[in-house]
């Protein structure tokens, strides 16, 4: 029904994924013919639902303030109940303007300088962007790899949290990068030692859409995690492509964590949306989930696809199932050069811009990111022009 081998032109809109001369500020000596698998940002045009929609907005020529207004809190609401099977009260939402930047709300809302927040390492760099530059200091949980998967250690977390005493956690579920989907029992155990430790459980529901192996559960399910410290942050646009609106939202049930997060949005004039991103979530909500799941299908088949060649390619690298998401994790620890030297390889001698684990907080310098939600016609080509080069080094 959808054509997501269609090949569709990016350089033109400028975004940062295939501008050369942006890429260039970070992979020095790339081509001008390169193929870039490195940001999160996938290759495909949003629904048409999506595309229509905002059509009609542009041909209606008017792009005044706008507000919260009920259509989106009945999305929110219909899209939490169909897509988790979780009941959210409209009350409890707030429209924010792009997780990341809602992160750093998060930590100057709740948190003083000298406090700490909790992070499970790898991770997400920008966790820790938005507690440093608060004067905040991140206290790394390091995941524990069994079997090619990570795994929470919670005697770890434990005398962490009792020694530290963090003011806040951060919780990536499903994990960046790795995409584990974490059990409910994992949630729920993460939520008890939030509980007992007094701190506020933060989770990032960003990579719950694009679920390729498992069932995700939401720290929103019955039974999972207590709701009177607890703060969820998502949004549509990893799941839709629409990055670039900054458009996200908060779900936070407890009345006085929720007035407390709302009064540090007023303080920095985070009011009225976005039109296009306001009305983004709602089409996509309710109309893209079609585009979804055939979407999803198209992901697993590369990810089978890219797992399947390094297997072939790269025989001393490890790719981590990735339950969720279009990112793969790779260790590369067995390789003969680091994942640094590797990624800077690719860059300049094979035009495949990829990323290393190394600003992942710490604990991923030895993997590579790859991201692999393109079209399959990219795939392909990156993989011939690592593998050449990569076989004509090793020669070397």
């Amino acid at each position: 029904m959808f054509d997501f081998d269609k090949i569709i032109e990016r350089k033109s809109d400028k975004c940062r994924k295939w501008d050369h001369a942006f890429v260039c500020s970070r992979f020095p000596g790339v081509p001008e013919d390169f193929v870039p698998l490195w940001i999160a940002d996938m290759d495909f045009t949003s629904p048409p639902a999506v595309i229509e929609g905002f059509q009609r907005i542009v041909s209606h020529g008017t792009f005044g303030y706008t507000w919260c207004f009920d259509a989106f809190y009945e999305a929110v609401i219909g899209f939490q109940r169909e897509r988790h099977q979780v009941e959210v009260d409209a009350a409890w939402i707030t429209l924010t303007y792009g997780t990341v930047s809602t992160l750093h709300y998060t930590v100057q809302a709740f948190c003083q300088p000298g406090d700490s927040v909790m992070m499970n390492t790898p991770v997400y760099d920008p966790f820790a962007m938005a507690t440093e530059r608060q004067g905040v200091r991140v206290l790394a949980n390091p995941l524990r790899v069994q079997d090619n998967r990570y795994h929470l250690d919670f005697e770890l977390v434990e005398h962490q949290l009792k020694t530290h005493r963090p003011k806040l956690w951060f919780f990536c579920s499903p994990h960046n990068p790795s995409g584990r989907i974490w059990r409910a029992d994992d949630i729920r155990q993460v939520s008890d030692l939030c509980q007992r430790y007094g701190v506020i459980l933060v989770v990032d529901e960003v990579h719950a859409e694009h679920i390729l192996d498992g069932a995700f559960v939401s720290c929103l399910s019955s039974g999972c995690a207590a709701q009177d410290n607890l703060i969820l942050l998502t949004s549509p646009n990893k799941a839709f492509n629409l990055g670039g609106l900054k458009t996200s939202y908060s779900i936070i049930p407890d009345t006085t964590l929720r007035q407390r997060f709302r009064q540090q949005l007023e303080k920095n004039s985070i009011t009225s949306p976005n039109m296009f991103g306001v009305w983004g979530i709602i089409l996509a909500y309710q109309q893209g989930l079609p585009w979804l799941d055939e979407l999803n299908g198209y992901l697993r088949g590369n990810a089978r696809y890219l797992a399947d060649a390094i297997i072939t390619h790269f025989p001393h690298w490890k790719m981590m199932n990735p339950e969720s998401s279009y990112l793969a994790w790779i260790d590369v620890s067995a390789d003969a050069r680091s994942a640094t030297e590797l990624t800077a390889h690719f860059a300049q001698h094979a035009g495949v811009v990829i990323e290393d684990g190394s600003h992942y907080v710490q604990d991923g310098q030895n993997y590579l990111r790859i991201n692999f939600g393109t079209q399959r016609y990219w795939l392909e080509q990156a993989i011939e022009r690592m593998r050449t080069s990569y076989r004509h080094d090793r020669r070397e």
